[in-house]
């Protein structure tokens, strides 16, 4: 037996408990998880957002709209693709409601977010490209801590394999038609790991190549997609297929595609970082004021 063999643990545990108590209120360890992953996206942002010209408070305020945006989009995907759960046979339809118990798609959370992240921008008188460039490693980060949440809640796991760092999921958490024993890929741990890693490129290419125009957060969405397209044929969770492949699969593909091209495009037309973070300059809104004064 090898060196590295010996370091490699047998298997990765599942934790044994998902949700504490303060007396009568529960403490449930994936509401943590996407609450710290928000909070380290704010703080990332905020420094990537003064270093490039903007105020800090901007961030929070930006964020004030984006967030509940995000929460709510990222639900209703989720419901979306995977409907039996809630409205097929056995299923319930209220719990659709039931954020706290898990179930959040990053498709619906980033469209949804983006439009409550463009009322924050109006509201503050920013550049929602700019803006978004300064938070796209954020997200990733954000995303790699929420998917701790699915690790505490032993879901989302994918299909059974042999390897040293196989998932180990307790009896009341296994999938129908699997021995007790069975070890899972652990996509949890993928795609923390996929995300931490794009997150650094992302900050790398951004300092070397000074991106702008939207061009960071393109890349980000090309650098999610990649991963989460091989991520997602390992899962072995229920979800609405289309043809032989997951929802999550085919939207992988669409928008990765569909992101690289207009990462291409903004290039092309607008290369290198712009030089205003702000939807008008001092001078272009000092001309606009000037030109609304009635003549004397």
């Amino acid at each position: 037996m090898n060196a590295l063999a010996l370091a490699l643990p047998a298997a990765i545990p599942s934790p044994s408990v998902g949700v504490w108590h303060l007396g009568p209120f529960p403490l449930r360890a994936y509401a943590l998880a996407i609450l710290t992953g928000i909070v380290v996206a704010v703080l990332m942002t905020q420094r990537r957002w003064v270093a490039r010209g903007g105020d800090a408070d901007d961030v929070l305020e930006i964020t004030f709209w984006a967030v509940p945006f995000g929460i709510i989009g990222g639900r209703i995907y989720h419901v979306i693709s995977s409907p039996d759960q809630y409205f097929g046979e056995g299923g319930d339809p209220w719990s659709a409601f039931a954020v706290w118990e898990g179930g959040l798609g990053i498709w619906g959370a980033v469209a949804f977010g983006a439009v409550g992240a463009w009322i924050g921008c109006r509201r503050q008188g920013v550049r929602l490209a700019s803006f978004a460039d300064a938070v796209a490693p954020g997200l990733l980060v954000a995303q790699a801590i929420g998917r701790l949440g699915n690790w505490f809640n032993q879901e989302l796991f994918g299909s059974a394999t042999t390897l040293p760092w196989g998932l180990r999921i307790d009896d009341a958490h296994l999938p129908f038609g699997y021995e007790s024993g069975t070890l899972f890929h652990p996509t949890f741990l993928y795609e923390l790991l996929w995300n931490l890693a794009g997150a650094a490129l992302l900050i790398w290419l951004d300092r070397r190549y000074r991106l702008g125009h939207g061009r960071v957060f393109w890349l980000y969405v090309v650098i999610y997609t990649t991963g989460r397209l091989w991520i997602e044929l390992l899962r072995i969770d229920p979800a609405e297929m289309i043809g032989p492949f997951r929802l999550n699969v085919w939207t992988s593909i669409v928008v990765g595609v569909g992101a690289l091209v207009a990462f291409i495009l903004v290039g092309r037309r607008h290369p290198g970082r712009e030089t205003s973070l702000l939807l008008r300059t001092p001078e272009a809104q000092e001309d606009e004021d000037n030109a609304s004064e009635p003549a004397r």
